[in-house]
């Protein structure tokens, strides 16, 4: 019998559609308010799975994956007796443990931007500064490969076209069929600054050119003449999300690492710094035409 829902689609579960990563945050939140409002310990709920304390932290906060027996164990002390509920965290669990498809370039990707990666998957809003590349969603393959050959200097030629189709992977995410809002400010280096040839980076502006075109999409360009600006200290991400349970989250990539701010004023902060970066820039119809006329100047 096919569990199909009307025209071929999947029934409706409950669970979010979302990577591993995320439905393990998602999981690892609900457990923390079930295990709470019992007014469970963590070093009690530890105890009841044969587990450390640090286990339970790390259980809710997704940084290891579940055993079903564990979910059962901790729902039972907790007090969740509900069968849908149970039903629907188990389910969550199992989901959570099926890889997600970046996990086939788990030879090149430092754990740090695996989570990027499931952050973003799910993300209703992506808001952007760039202060020196074209950001990764929007590049051309040659001029990610340009950009990958700065930054892996030694690397042979089959990890550097990996690394470039990981990229390229990424970009599907524009043209799913409920494509995130984004809006990325970039500054006018990065429409200058050469990666590859020139015919490269001309490429690369038609490119941006027809991404602005996107309707999910916002483009604006800082241009020089503006003088300073509140981009000045560095790029940064802002990734929101229509989950409830998933707070806003700042990304701030670093050359072996990446910090992820998600307390409420942190994040407020950079929400306010794009919105001046928003108005210090060119309008999105200007910035369009700037990017059209460095391209012929390119």
């Amino acid at each position: 019998m096919s569990t199909d829902g009307p025209d071929g689609e999947e029934p409706d579960s409950g669970i979010p559609q979302a990577g591993g990563i995320i439905l393990r945050m998602l999981l690892g939140t609900q457990l923390r308010r079930l295990r709470e409002s019992a007014g469970v310990t963590p070093e009690r709920a530890g105890y009841e799975i044969r587990a450390s304390r640090s286990k339970i932290s790390r259980m809710e906060t997704g940084h290891v994956g579940f055993k079903a027996r564990d979910i059962t164990d901790l729902l039972t002390l907790y007090g969740a007796t509900d069968e849908q509920v149970r039903a629907r965290l188990l389910a969550m669990a199992q989901q959570a443990s099926r890889p997600d498809w970046w996990s086939q370039y788990g030879d090149i990707l430092p754990g740090w931007f695996e989570s990027y990666l499931g952050l973003e998957s799910v993300s209703s809003t992506i808001r952007t500064f760039e202060l020196q590349f074209v950001h990764g969603l929007f590049q051309t393959q040659d001029y990610a490969r340009a950009v990958t050959r700065l930054g892996h200097r030694s690397a042979p030629l089959s990890e550097i076209e990996r690394r470039v189709g990981l990229r390229m992977r990424r970009q599907e995410l524009l043209t799913r069929a409920a494509p995130p809002r984004i809006w990325s400010v970039m500054d006018e280096a990065v429409l200058r600054r050469p990666f590859g040839s020139p015919a490269v980076l001309r490429a690369q502006l038609h490119h941006l050119i027809e991404a602005a075109a996107l309707p999910h999409v916002t483009l604006q360009v800082v241009p020089f003449a503006s003088g300073g600006h509140a981009g000045a200290s560095g790029a940064f991400t802002v990734l929101r999300f229509d989950e409830p349970d998933l707070p806003d989250v700042v990304y701030i990539e670093q050359l072996t690492g990446a910090v992820y701010l998600d307390q409420r004023p942190d994040v407020e902060h950079y929400l306010e710094v794009a919105d001046e970066l928003s108005g210090e820039a060119l309008t999105p119809a200007a910035s369009r035409r700037f990017i059209e006329q460095v391209a012929k100047e390119t």
